[in-house]
């Protein structure tokens, strides 16, 4: 039975028809797994496709389920020697941490390499991108969410696959606008401010084989609602903060003597050792017997909120680097699914659940802007509802203002905050 497309995915793909590299940039939400997939049916090769190690499963689920052909997991050396010796068309899925450890790849000759989630290379300089780059694929498929939140300077090291041989240097004095701030050592480093010409960019990649697409131009889904739950700070994150070191009343010490770890520290004084906001989580989970997903940062985050869900008597669901057990979300009327942002924030289809409880921010916009997205998007018919647990007069205020400009919190951004503590 031949899958069944909505009328903004057959556009996508009849733009595209003549192309044999192509850029799916379409919002989260909008349904770039089965665009992607349909393009490689056309063509009458082999696939290499490369994804989060999250999203495996999910893949070869796809492809089993709509196309009925074979699917080779290449985590499993045996399975990757057995793909590089078919001849015709199948699928081999490896996850972007390992691919570059299998050299056997290089050697792959007439194929699709697609990538789900591309702004995984968008670092020229990591392991990953370089191995990607070095691949000799006849066609490609980039599917990402990434460049139509607004983060134009990601797209550069994609461009090379799609056949754009414009230069770094080039691609930023044209397209983006960048200040020089000093990092405090003497050295001025580069701040990405805003964006120009980004009609002639969206024109000029549309020469290459790209699509954009955002959800509010397709459909009308419903209303989104943040609501911040502010809580009460504590005397040991501001002693912390002004002198690098403090002591926690179970006797726990935190030493804040590196850049990094005083971050650590700060935004876990505001998590795992915050009692108000696992008491204010407690609340929250026992005033609704609704599907609740919660988006968290720290293994120590996971274990108390799990305790205290248990004790609830609610079924739970995981998702993390280690686990993918979602049986809870899919049966369960009433359960808790905890999503650790770097393996949930992305791919991941939740819309059975129309609210979302974030016990701590994460530092990255895409991974909060993704996370978002997880249970509104197609499918959705309620209202969905954001629980931000907020400790007042703390980082987390900041890195909230910082993740709605679509800006990641880093460490320069840490640093104007630690000083007014001084």
């Amino acid at each position: 039975m031949p899958v069944q497309l909505f009328p903004h995915q057959e556009k996508a793909l009849e733009e595209t028809k003549d192309f044999n590299r192509v850029g799916y940039f379409l919002d989260m939400g909008l349904g770039k797994t089965f665009v992607g997939s349909e393009k490689s049916m056309n063509f009458p090769c082999s696939i290499l496709l490369i994804c989060q190690k999250s999203k495996i499963q999910d893949w070869i689920d796809h492809f089993h389920q709509n196309y009925g052909i074979t699917v080779f997991d290449l985590t499993n050396k045996k399975l990757l020697e057995e793909y590089c010796s078919v001849i015709g068309r199948c699928i081999g899925i490896i996850n972007y941490e390992l691919a570059f450890r299998r050299p056997e790849l290089l050697k792959l000759q007439h194929f699709t390499l697609m990538l789900d989630e591309s702004s995984m290379i968008t670092n020229p300089t990591a392991k990953r991108t370089k191995f990607i780059h070095k691949l000799n694929p006849d066609n490609v498929i980039l599917l990402s969410g990434t460049p139509t939140g607004g983060k134009y300077e990601k797209l550069w090291s994609q461009l090379r696959l799609l056949g754009w041989g414009i230069s770094k240097d080039l691609f930023f004095k044209q397209y983006v606008i960048q200040e020089w701030i000093e990092d405090g050592s003497g050295f001025k480093i580069p701040h990405i401010v805003g964006y120009k010409n980004v009609d002639r960019l969206k024109a000029k990649l549309k020469q290459y084989g790209c699509i954009f697409m955002k959800t509010d131009e397709v459909f009308d889904l419903p209303d989104q609602v943040q609501i911040p739950v502010m809580i009460t700070n504590t005397k040991e994150f501001r002693y912390f903060m002004r002198n690098s070191i403090v002591t926690l009343p179970d006797g726990t010490e935190l030493i804040g003597d590196t850049a990094l770890t005083k971050r650590l520290y700060a935004r876990q004084l505001c998590g795992q050792y915050s009692s108000a906001k696992m008491a204010a989580f407690k609340d929250l989970v026992e005033s609704t017997d609704d599907r609740l997903i919660v988006f968290y940062n720290f293994n120590e985050e996971l274990f108390k909120m799990k305790s205290i869900v248990e004790e609830l008597e609610k079924p739970v669901s995981i998702v993390n680097g280690s686990v993918k057990d979602l049986e809870a979300y899919e049966n369960e009327s009433d359960s808790i699914t905890f999503v650790q942002y770097q393996a949930g924030s992305m791919g991941l289809n939740l819309q059975k659940a129309n609210k979302i409880i974030y016990y701590t921010l994460p530092q990255s916009s895409e991974h909060f802007e993704q996370s978002m997205k997880r249970i509104h998007r197609i499918g959705q018919k309620n209202n969905c509802f954001y629980y931000l647990l907020m400790v007042k007069n703390s980082v987390e205020e900041v890195i909230l203002e910082t993740l709605k400009t679509r800006k990641d919190y880093d460490d320069e951004l840490f640093k104007k905050y630690e000083a007014l503590f001084q």
